[in-house]
């Protein structure tokens, strides 16, 4: 039982960064939870004040007879910073962070930009009056007077730059019938809309029978207060998009709002308008290239009950609706889903946890789920729902492979193949649009063997080993290392090495092989400017280019129908990244990729250019068969106890100390195996320490130590542990301590 409360006194974001401490009274102690809504004495003359509780604890901060108590409990509705609140206080529990990190990401808006004013003139007349003053001016020819008077009798309120503008008038007229008591000149707050002007349209898609099977199951359970997650697991070109905006239609209708989260790479003009054409301006965006007075603008509208949906990345999950009914998660296998700064959350697990306070439901969408999401949906934690066709029975493209290590004994040594040359040519010829996919997933430096295919692995962990500076290959997990060979192990051949080909390298080759080819590049250089991602795509939609070079952000979610040929180059890459999920990221991104082809009247067809070309990831993804790829998957992930079949916790120290950051993690490391040898933590694993992937980052040194359990409740209690030694003792007090469940990338 809780005997503190810590609470923060005001909502506006600017003091986020202080909570104050009370006393619970006897009364209360049974009633309060993080993110209520209480009144504290607050300050010299022990105001009351209306504050919110983000914290309970047994311990107290400062001295206990001079602490205040808590008045009591505010009564009446809770608002919605009260549940983002308390949503905080869950993702500080589940993912280690301190309440004031997690605060900051629930309520991203750091500073509340400078409210845009609109001004508007309005008749202040009844229409009688009106016409008898625009009779004295017509009468007087006070024609300017008249014209005014006129324009507000057709329509009213008008903007003020409207009336100077197309009416023509100048200040003075306005300020004379202000004066007469004819109009009045109101303020009032614009909002600032980030999706310019676009037209709304009402034309409604017809759902086909897979699309129309998936809806009716999710709203008959919506409709009955049965909220569950769900799964729609649709292959590439299945209409899924289609599924979503008919459930948001139906959810809206009930009055009740959506949040639809889509990778920011993916978050294009084409899909927004879809969006648009349905909602109008009942629907907004939220992207990192948005002002923070943008940002600000689409949060107060949500507030205020002028929203129906929000899209954008992650950060759209903490929109303030007041009475959210849906959230819906595009794409949910991408990894920018989970976060990359303190709290490290996951958008899929913060997204149900918040439909589970507000009483909504959560739809995840995928050609090709995460192993979590689909381990839960075989388990029967989520509802799995199926689009087994592509829109009109089009057919998937048929795709090749195209052994490397082959090309290179026929004596070629292009990065393009001869199948992918001759496919191009024939492209070229009939018109049609070629989109080359360079997969740089995983680009972190590992060696393989051109002439076999064999790469340099870990002997302890079963992942690649990175090449680092000065020739060593290193495992990111365990720290084992071992010098660079100067030939292949397997067959002896001089060509092994790293892979360090780019689009600019690879738009030069295509350029060289294709001289009359219209080119173009996307990629992070290509996308700096706040529209570059548009006019790239736009100038490609538009047939002003025949081939599209680019890296992952070409294949997200894009519907180009004149593209009938895609080429994924160096399927390998992300195939040997430094960690487990390789296999996995490999079969999406060349599933995701072969999906761009065909999209629209003509057949479609794929090249994959592999060094694995018997690997079950890159086989299966040319079949498209994503049911025989988690089995073959998930028995890999249940032998290593990897997750979603166990659970990792990464634990990292950093310090500008490099023997500091050392014996600070050798300190934890020893606490740990102390417990584990008293028997306390049973089914525990450790790897490492080790050095980090990048172990020393602006002078500052980092070091990780890996614990796997089954448990994911275990590994909580362990971070709670360590976080409370971290605090007591000042050891710690130059060397900053973090962790992150499950990882993705690593630290």
């Amino acid at each position: 039982m809780a005997l503190y409360a810590n609470v923060i006194i005001d909502i506006s974001h600017e003091k986020l960064d202080k909570a104050f401490q009370y006393k619970i009274p006897q009364e209360l102690q049974e009633r309060l939870a993080v993110g209520m809504r209480v009144e504290v004495p607050f300050g010299n003359g022990n105001r009351r004040t209306a504050a919110y509780i983000v914290e309970l604890t047994d311990t107290a901060e400062y001295e206990a007879a001079r602490m205040k108590e808590i008045a009591g409990v505010v009564q009446g509705s809770i608002p919605i910073e009260s549940q983002l609140i308390a949503l905080a206080g869950w993702m500080r529990k589940n993912y280690g962070a301190t309440m004031n990190q997690a605060l900051k990401t629930v309520l991203p808006i750091k500073q509340k930009a400078k409210e845009k004013k609109q001004r508007m003139v309005r008749l202040a007349l009844d229409s009688e009056k009106a016409k008898e003053w625009l009779a004295v001016f017509e009468k007087k020819h006070h024609t300017a007077r008249a014209r005014l008077l006129s324009g507000l009798m057709e329509q009213s309120p008008l903007p003020y730059e409207t009336v100077t503008g197309k009416l023509h008038m100048t200040a003075a007229v306005i300020r004379v019938l202000e004066e007469l008591g004819i109009l009045t000149v109101e303020e009032q707050r614009a909002y600032r809309n980030p999706l310019g002007e676009m037209k709304k349209r009402n034309r409604r898609q017809e759902l086909n029978g897979g699309q129309q099977r998936a809806v009716e199951r999710v709203w008959q359970e919506f409709s009955q207060g049965s909220h569950q997650t769900y799964l729609l697991h649709g292959v590439t070109g299945s209409g899924k998009t289609a599924v979503y905006i008919e459930i948001i239609k139906r959810v809206v209708g009930s009055g009740r709002q959506a949040i639809v989260l889509i990778p920011e790479i993916a978050l294009t003009y084409q899909t927004v308008l879809r969006f648009y054409q349905r909602f109008g301006e009942r629907v907004s965006i939220l992207n990192s290239k948005m002002s923070p007075g943008e940002r600000y603008d689409q949060f107060e509208r949500a507030k205020d009950g002028e929203l129906d949906v929000m899209i954008g990345p992650r950060s759209a999950l903490f929109t303030p609706f007041p009475d959210l009914g849906m959230i819906i998660i595009d794409e949910e296998h991408e990894t920018s889903y989970k976060s990359e700064t303190m709290p490290r959350y996951h958008a899929r697990e913060t997204a149900i946890e918040r439909a589970r306070m507000a009483g909504a439901s959560v739809l995840l969408g995928s050609a090709t789920p995460s192993m979590e999401s689909f381990y839960h949906a075989a388990n029967g934690d989520y509802v799995l729902l199926e689009l087994e066709e592509r829109i009109d029975q089009k057919p998937m493209p048929k795709c090749y492979t195209v052994d490397l290590r082959e090309e290179l004994r026929q004596g070629n040594r292009s990065i393009l193949s001869e199948k992918l040359q001759e496919l191009m040519g024939q492209r070229l010829k009939s018109h049609q649009q070629t989109m080359l996919f360079l997969n740089r997933r995983g680009l972190s430096g590992f060696v393989s063997c051109r002439a076999c295919g064999h790469v340099m692995k870990c002997p302890h962990c079963d992942v690649s080993l990175s090449q680092h500076v000065g020739g060593k290959l290193v495992c990111h997990y365990c720290g084992h290392s071992q010098s660079a060979p100067k030939a292949c192990p397997s067959c002896a051949s001089k060509y092994i090495g790293g892979f360090r080909a780019g689009t600019q390298k690879i738009e030069e080759i295509v350029k060289k092989r294709f001289p009359k080819a219209r080119v173009l590049r996307m990629d992070f250089d290509t996308t700096r400017s706040k529209d570059g991602y548009e006019k790239i795509l736009s100038a490609f939609a538009n047939q002003e280019a025949d081939i599209l070079v680019g890296t992952q952000m070409i294949v997200k979610g894009h519907d180009f129908p004149n593209v009938t040929l895609v080429g994924i180059l160096a399927a390998d890459l992300s195939l040997h990244a430094s960690d487990f999920h390789g296999p996995e990221r490999t079969f999406q991104l060349v599933t995701q990729a072969a999906g761009r082809a065909g999209r629209g009247k003509l057949p479609g067809e794929v090249v994959i250019q592999t060094y694995s070309p018997r690997h079950y990831a890159i086989e299966l993804a040319a079949k498209q068969d994503y049911a025989r790829f988690y089995e073959a998957e998930i028995a890999y992930r249940q032998m290593m106890r990897y997750p979603p079949c166990g659970h990792m916790l990464v634990m990292m120290t950093a310090s500008a100390d490099e023997m500091t950051a050392f014996l600070s993690m050798e300190l934890l490391a020893k606490k740990v195996r102390q417990a584990q040898e008293k028997g306390k933590l049973s089914g525990l694993q450790l790897i490492g320490p080790a050095d980090a992937a990048v172990a020393k980052v602006k002078d500052v040194y980092r070091r990780v130590l890996y614990f796997k359990h089954q448990e994911y409740g275990t590994l909580v209690q362990i971070k709670d542990v360590l976080e409370q030694f971290v605090n007591r003792h000042r050891e710690f007090k130059n060397v900053s301590v973090q962790f992150d469940f499950d990882p993705m990338n690593g630290f």
